[in-house]
């Protein structure tokens, strides 16, 4: 895998594993925390996680300034990890106000802003190197594998974490009754006859007798439950600040190369600066009058604004075609990014009101890391026995894992009786088992590290054949292909109830979904992911001046930024429009945005090779 690529690339790669393990156990869990702990709507705590996923992003933009302007990248990447963990802790005391709780999503996307960018940047420098040049894309891929490792495992560190506290207080996991333990304390619960029965299917000791007091106990247990997941957060950026000052000199130096070159320097004239300021005002003031825009999202496309105009204006005459091809990119990154992530929101919110709560012992399979870890192992035995070019003594170890594996799954599947692993192989499949909504996060990492290879390995044989697809139209194919994603999670939704129809209510046993809809959605979703955010990366790395690599990989980041604060328009829908209406949207997004990219195809690829 890492054959001909430089040791610094490892070094990023867990580096970046142990930031993403603890963002994305937090990720996770963000909205239904917020909800469980201050009673929030979902379109409150909507507002919320696009503000803080938007400063995520956008204060990678003054990272990469930073970072451009000092050339000190490694020192700005390690402050970044260490404000992270900062934030990561005062997520992770339980009882604070809702004030405090968003200091600290604020200090950990100052963190970010200062790590994440940047430390793509470094990896793009590694690879300016012409021994490394030709293996940037597959770099890229590798990278990204490393952000989706640590992601697939996220989720389940945040349910357990969850689960274990509501086991010590004497509770079951549903992830209805928050809300409905909300709305009795408020006094809006008119019929408790379904609050009663939940609560007494949860409540270990038996019948509730108290539904006031098992409201705010259950409540305060679950949400302590999300606090000690943070804190698994924050043990997460402690090993990755280790990794990283361990093994950070094999990580190029650019402050050493460019201390003397003077035409690496950025220049902060007045001109674009006061060009910038007004192109943000003349934005946000004239989005403010959009209805359901307003000054929030008005601003986030103002800061865009300004971006595109200082870096524009900034630029030489001999950058100015590349700096324009990367803006044109941006554009299409905010819609991909909107719709994408709502794998966060909206899709988790599907995943816990329309999904199925119980499943058969066979779909379990792929919702407990154990046994998800088995039947993982038993594919990658498969691969290994069968893959071309592999030693004998590689194949015996593939043929072992994959008996050990599958002869564990098959464990999981009849309830660990080896005695009944035949006689009750079939019958099993009639008991139930609960599902997690915060579960279904972990199929978008685990399909991306099971598919970057087979994805790297069409790329190389395209490549041979000299049919390989350019970065910008695999963009473009991205966005189609995000667009097939949410096709599939609208014909799931085919009769569904809207959320406005059940006016808080929980939807009933038979409205709700097989979980496969879903996760057929995100494998579509991740394949798209594949073909632009990592290609997109690359991109930005190799088109990207010398004297801006920080400062646009901090743009794309904006970019991104952009396309999260415009998450909150799903949970405005959320609750007016049917849910296939809501797809739709998203739906339409993708198209138009592939439209516009295959528009421009030929000025981004002439851009791309007027570079190389």
């Amino acid at each position: 895998m890492l054959k001909n690529h430089p040791k610094g690339l490892l070094v990023a790669f867990f580096s970046n594993m142990g930031e993403r393990f603890g963002f994305y156990t937090m990720m996770a869990i963000l909205v239904l925390f917020l909800q469980a702990k201050y009673g929030l709507s979902a379109q409150d705590a909507g507002n919320i996680y696009s503000w803080f996923y938007f400063a995520i992003y956008a204060l990678a933009l003054v990272g990469g300034i930073i970072a451009d302007s000092s050339k000190k990248y490694k020192f700005v990447i390690l402050a970044g990890i260490i404000i992270m963990f900062a934030g990561y802790l005062i997520m992770a005391v339980p009882g604070m106000s809702l004030t405090v709780t968003i200091a600290g999503l604020m200090t950990i996307a100052l963190g970010n802003g200062l790590f994440k960018g940047n430390l793509q940047a470094v990896v793009g420098q590694m690879y300016d190197d012409p021994k490394y040049s030709k293996l940037r894309d597959t770099a890229f891929m590798i990278f990204y594998m490393g952000i989706n490792v640590g992601a697939f495992f996220a989720p389940f560190a945040a349910n357990a974490m969850r689960n274990w506290w509501l086991k010590t207080n004497g509770f079951t996991h549903d992830g209805s009754l928050p809300a409905l333990c909300h709305q009795y304390i408020n006094g809006t619960l008119t019929d408790t006859t379904v609050f009663q029965q939940l609560a007494n299917n949860v409540n270990v000791a038996g019948p509730v007798t108290d539904l006031s007091a098992f409201a705010n106990k259950y409540l305060e247990v679950f949400s302590k439950g999300y606090n000690y997941a943070f804190g698994i957060a924050a043990g997460a950026m402690v090993i990755s600040l280790l990794v990283y000052v361990i093994f950070n000199r094999l990580l190029p130096n650019k402050e050493v190369r460019a201390a003397a070159a003077s035409s690496e320097k950025i220049d902060f004239k007045p001109v674009p600066f006061i060009a910038a300021i007004a192109a943000m005002g003349i934005t946000a003031f004239g989005l403010h009058f959009i209805r359901q825009v307003g000054w929030a999202a008005g601003f986030a496309f103002g800061l865009f604004a300004a971006f595109v105009t200082w870096i524009i204006l900034s630029s030489r005459k001999e950058e100015r075609v590349r700096i324009t091809a990367l803006v044109l990119v941006f554009f299409v990154v905010i819609f991909f990014w909107m719709s994408f992530h709502q794998n966060g929101l909206t899709l988790t919110l599907f995943a816990r009101d329309y999904t199925a709560k119980q499943v058969g012992p066979f779909t379990n399979l792929f919702f407990t890391l154990p046994s998800m870890l088995a039947v993982i192992g038993s594919i990658a035995g498969i691969v290994i026995i069968f893959y071309k070019g592999i030693k004998t003594g590689t194949r015996i170890f593939g043929g072992a894992l994959f008996l050990v594996a599958f002869l564990l799954a098959a464990f999981f599947l009849t309830g660990f009786d080896p005695t009944t692993l035949f006689g009750r192989w079939f019958s099993s499949f009639d008991s139930q088992n609960s599902i997690a909504p915060e579960v279904f996060q972990s199929f978008n990492p685990l399909f991306i590290v099971a598919l970057t290879f087979p994805v790297m390995g069409v790329f190389a044989w395209m490549n041979k054949k000299g049919i390989e697809p350019s970065t910008p139209k695999k963009i473009g194919i991205g966005m189609i292909i995000a667009a097939l994603g949410f096709i599939i999670i609208l014909i799931a939704s085919v009769g569904a109830p809207s959320p406005v129809s059940l006016a808080g209510a929980p939807v009933s046993d038979t409205s709700r979904v097989s979980p496969y809809w879903l996760m057929s959605s995100y494998l579509v979703l991740t394949i798209a992911e594949l073909f632009l955010s990592p290609m997109g990366l690359s991109f930005v790395s190799k088109v990207a001046p010398s004297r801006f690599q920080g400062l646009m990989q901090g743009g794309w980041l904006l970019a991104t930024a952009v396309g999260n604060k415009l998450l909150f328009v799903g949970t405005l829908l959320w609750d007016k429009v049917s849910l296939s209406a809501l797809w739709l949207v998203f739906i339409i997004c993708c198209l138009l945005s592939a439209t516009f990219i295959f528009s421009i195809l030929k000025r981004l690829e002439k851009a791309s090779s007027d570079h190389a």
